[in-house]
């Protein structure tokens, strides 16, 4: 329990460095608002990203691994999807509503990588962090 609450704190600030840092990417809430975000974000990075990283294994191997940042990304514009549906207020280059541009890819992008490197340095000092 305490690990998925640690997840989402992580995920919590991730999101919050991406929609400071990314342009394209906004929220619009309040702080519970972005709890839930977190949340979702989690449950479809634990439940629905290994269902599609395992269904493009092929293709991940055939180009080396960069389909892992398209999949990111994907998973980052399924919460962005969710968002809306819920009225959280995440957006990315003005999505959902609408059609997807360019520029919501590209924010889409921008934002599963910075949150891909948080997630990891999150996890590297928590491994080298002694524990008790």
């Amino acid at each position: 329990m305490l690990d998925i609450a640690v997840r989402i704190l992580i995920n919590a600030i991730a999101l919050v460095a991406a929609v400071r840092l990314v342009p394209g990417a906004a929220f619009d809430g309040e702080w519970w608002q972005l709890a839930a975000v977190a949340f979702v974000f989690g449950v479809v990075n634990a439940y629905l990203r290994p269902i599609v990283k395992l269904l493009s294994l092929p293709l991940t191997l055939l180009v080396f691994g960069v389909v892992g940042l398209i999949i990111n990304a994907a998973m980052v514009m399924v919460v962005a999807a969710i968002s809306d549906n819920l009225g959280l207020g995440f957006t990315l280059g003005g999505w959902p509503p609408g059609a997807i541009q360019l520029d919501t890819l590209i924010a889409a992008f921008l934002t599963a990588l910075l949150i891909s490197i948080i997630s990891t340095l999150a996890a590297v000092l928590r491994l080298a962090s002694p524990r008790i």
